[in-house]
């Protein structure tokens, strides 16, 4: 399988091949497909749970994965979009937030 960053870069690239807006235009709407995207995963867990009487039980707990893992694709477009070097920036953020976690209270 090809590499993460390689699939990431390429879908920033065709993106980005298909739009005339400029810079923080494209990232504010790469922003918003972000939420788009949590929104899918809320709704996918209203579903697998039912508590949604007009639809019941219309997703399962393996639709909830995927949706998230659209969730983790857009952001890491988000990040390639943006420029610089995306996978320097997530793997130090990354090491930030599992270095909090294990940071006593």
């Amino acid at each position: 399988m090809e590499d993460t960053w390689t699939i990431i870069n390429s879908l920033a690239a065709r993106l980005d091949s298909h739009s005339d807006r400029s810079d923080e235009q494209r990232w504010t709407l790469q922003a918003l497909k972000l939420q788009e995207e949590a929104g899918e995963v809320a709704e996918a867990v209203i579903g697998a749970l039912g508590v949604n009487p007009r639809k019941g039980h219309s997703h399962d707990w393996d639709d909830v994965r995927k949706e998230a893992c659209d969730v983790a694709v857009s952001a890491l477009v988000m990040l390639a979009r943006m420029g610089g070097d995306p996978p320097r920036f997530f793997a130090d953020h990354l090491r930030a937030v599992a270095a909090r976690g294990s940071a006593a209270p």
